[in-house]
């Protein structure tokens, strides 16, 4: 543990925790508090692979691989996803933590590179069976769905996340809590994580011999895909051994069309994280028979009275191939204004995280809460829809953060900016 502690902050070892390539003599750790954020030291090495496949799209395709409206959404809901941990502990960790304390029938050694292999196909089965089932259970892909909701394809897909699938997920790891050191468990839900970055872009194509074992980019767009021939299909985090042991593999074919198949065509993050609730809650009323309206919430997506579980293959949408992605048109200006703007968001929210220990309850909460608010505005912003109003929201809101900046409740990491955020 002496060993890992100070090591484990190198940038090349940050660079490889992406790929999972940091071995058990690097990586294994005595207790929970010396396990490194490796989420958090690989935010460089997120935005530096966006440039680069940004530029490797443009030579392979003379286009780039995103959209700034979708962009800004993607690391919207990548925030959004990441503010209740700023308030609370990992329910993940807090979870397998009290289990290990409590029911464990034996230890594995923490140090031993068995126990840290057998952790690895441990964290990435759990996995697999979560994944399946946020697709097959309505209440859960209610959560999911955010993730598929993207229609393009490209490493900013990968930070799109739920704020509220981590709040069913840590159920799926308990199994291991019995045996396995909470030490191990989190170096290995972070790797897991991390690994699962890469596979989200469309300019890697085959990986050859690997394709047989690994997750790769080719398969992850086959599950993003809304094809038919894709839905419901390469659960695997890590790994693909899984789907092609239970049966849900599928290999890429005709060309994959993204997002869900029903788009929502909205950047709103708070409105992409709960319109599908609403719809089940509207489903769940207006579905005769207490039987049925259990099934709406425990059953599949495409269920409806009559039908089988997973619902009827022949009701998902055809692709013609003519699909075109939801893309308001928005005045440069605009884009560049929201760009600007979201940067100053990013600064403030990097500062919450480094400095939150030192901070007061109310003053965290106000600054969660005006984030939120800022990314709810962008994304109206990219819309461009007028019944919203979101030029008021959005002066609205700079108002609010020229108050709460000069009260001294919101702090920029650069000191020398101060002035130009207040202009």
């Amino acid at each position: 543990s002496e060993a890992g502690g100070p090591r484990a902050t190198a940038p090349g070892q940050q660079l490889r925790a992406l790929f999972y390539v940091l071995p058990p003599g690097e990586s294994s750790f005595r207790t929970v508090e010396e396990v490194p954020d490796y989420v958090e030291k690989s935010i460089p090495f997120f935005i530096a692979f966006i440039g680069l496949e940004f530029a490797v799209s443009w030579v392979q395709k003379r286009k780039l691989s995103g959209r700034i409206n979708d962009g800004i959404s993607c690391l919207s809901l990548g925030i959004l996803s990441r503010l209740p941990d700023v308030l609370f502990r990992s329910v993940d960790l807090i979870s397998y933590i009290y289990v290990w304390n409590n029911y464990r029938l034996f230890e594995l050694p923490w140090d031993s590179p068995w126990t840290w292999y057998l952790t690895l196909l441990g964290v990435d089965f759990a996995y697999y069976w979560f994944h399946r089932i946020s697709h097959e259970v309505n209440i859960l892909w209610a959560a999911h769905q955010v993730h598929h909701s993207s229609e393009d394809y490209n490493l900013f897909t990968a930070l799109r996340q739920s704020v509220l699938q981590k709040y069913t997920s840590w159920i799926f790891n308990l199994p291991m809590a019995l045996f396995i050191p909470p030490s191990v468990f989190a170096v290995h839900l972070q790797f897991n994580l991390l690994y699962q970055f890469w596979i989200h872009t469309e300019v890697i194509t085959n990986l050859g011999p690997l394709e047989w074992i690994l997750n790769t980019p080719s398969h992850h767009r086959v599950h993003h895909g809304r094809n038919p021939y894709c839905i419901d299909k390469n659960y695997g985090g890590t790994f693909i051994i899984w789907d092609r042991i239970f049966g849900t593999f599928e290999a890429e074919d005709a060309k994959v069309v993204y997002g869900l198949t029903h788009p929502v065509n909205s950047f709103d993050p708070i409105m992409l994280q709960l319109r599908p609730l609403a719809h089940i809650w509207n489903t769940f009323w207006a579905t005769p028979g207490f039987c049925n309206k259990l099934s709406v919430i425990f059953k599949g997506p495409g269920w409806g009275p009559g039908k089988p579980r997973l619902g009827l293959p022949e009701e998902i949408p055809v692709i013609t191939g003519k699909e075109v992605p939801f893309n308001p048109s928005v005045p440069a200006y605009l884009n560049c204004y929201a760009v600007v703007h979201f940067a100053v968001i990013m600064d403030l929210y990097t500062e919450l995280l480094g400095t939150v220990t030192m901070l007061s309850q109310g003053t965290i909460l106000l600054r969660i809460g005006f984030i939120i608010l800022s990314l709810t505005s962008f994304g109206l912003l990219m819309e461009n829809r007028q019944d919203t109003k979101p030029g008021i929201l959005e002066i609205i809101r700079c108002l609010v953060f020229v108050g709460v900046y000069k009260l001294g409740y919101l702090r920029s990491q650069f000191s020398s900016l101060c002035y130009a955020y207040e202009v």
